[in-house]
């Protein structure tokens, strides 16, 4: 697979948008109103996170990617709508009057997190419904559909998504959230990080009890394929041909924030693109590597997945 290639893939990506907010600062004493450190805000940073990082990556990579989502019509709703704008991402955001766009307001000092602050609240039934006819309009252009869900409500029709793409034939990826999977049946795989599965699966104490558990998830959801990421432990893929594991690659772990988005944008575009499973695992695990050697949610470039000799 060449970056070329990747150019080829249509990824539509649905879910849980929100703002990554940064205030990088520097610390030097402890207040005298209360036992806890002040902080000297010096600079602030916007980045796009949850399903609209799982975009970016998506897109950084060359595919034609488009984000479908619903924003409030909020000071994070239009800075968030702004910051896609800036990117080449297809945007089907809708903004909704008296939503609260998600945000994450993070507090950093020496690279380092000190607290994190999260305002949120979660879109109604009607304004979802009222999704799902572009839904079905944006699956006609589109190769793979990627689900990401953060459990902050906006993949409330989730089944029905599932089955609308597949019924058109359409891979569909989901990244999933909660103890219930049933959601994502017969979707083409999920992607659940190590502790994801442990609460939906229940906890393992070796390879060949997780491989029970996963392989018997995978036939009861009708899945062709679930993905373990397993941080330093890699990742671990279940087919029915079997399993295959493959060996972490990071050599400085420096933030494990938007990893699982950049594993699931990439093996969507890959996918898209023509590639086999397992060269998409293989490619999405040095893409892991390569992102959590950066501070907060980033995406990876072709050439730092390919680097020229």
């Amino acid at each position: 697979m060449s970056p070329e290639q990747l150019r080829h893939a249509r990824v539509l990506v649905v879910g849980d948008v929100m703002l990554d907010r940064y205030w990088f600062s520097s610390v030097e004493r402890i207040s005298p109103e209360a036992p806890v450190p002040v902080a000297l805000v010096q600079r602030e940073q916007d980045r796009l996170g949850g399903a609209a990082n799982v975009a970016l990556n998506a897109a950084t990579l060359g595919a034609r990617t488009t984000l479908l989502s619903v924003v409030g019509n909020d000071d994070a709703g239009r800075r968030l709508a702004q910051l896609v704008a800036d990117t080449s991402i297809r945007s089907a955001l809708h903004q909704i009057p008296g939503l609260r766009t998600t945000m994450k307001l993070r507090l950093v000092s020496r690279q380092q997190q000190l607290i994190r602050m999260d305002f949120e609240s979660a879109p109604d039934h009607e304004v979802l419904l009222d999704l799902m006819d572009r839904y079905e309009q944006e699956l006609e252009g589109h190769d793979v559909v990627l689900l990401s869900d953060y459990g902050k409500g906006g993949l409330g029709h989730v089944e029905r998504m599932v089955q609308l793409a597949r019924a058109r034939s359409r891979k569909v990826l989901v990244d999933p959230k909660g103890r219930d999977y049933s959601r994502y049946h017969g979707a083409t795989m999920i992607t659940p990080n190590r502790a994801e599965f442990a609460l939906a699966a229940g906890d393992w104490r070796d390879e060949s009890e997780l491989e029970r558990r996963a392989q018997a998830m995978r036939e009861q959801l009708q899945l062709e394929a679930l993905l373990v990421t397993r941080a330093d432990e890699g990742m671990s893929l279940f087919t029915a041909a079997g399993a295959l594991h493959v060996p972490a690659q990071a050599k400085e772990v420096f933030d494990v924030s938007g990893a699982g988005d950049t594993v699931i944008a990439t093996l969507a575009v890959m996918l898209g693109a023509g590639a086999a499973l397992d060269e998409a695992v293989r490619t999405a695990n040095r893409a892991a590597s390569i992102v959590v050697g950066k501070l907060g949610t980033a995406s990876v470039t072709p050439a730092e997945l390919w680097p020229q000799p």
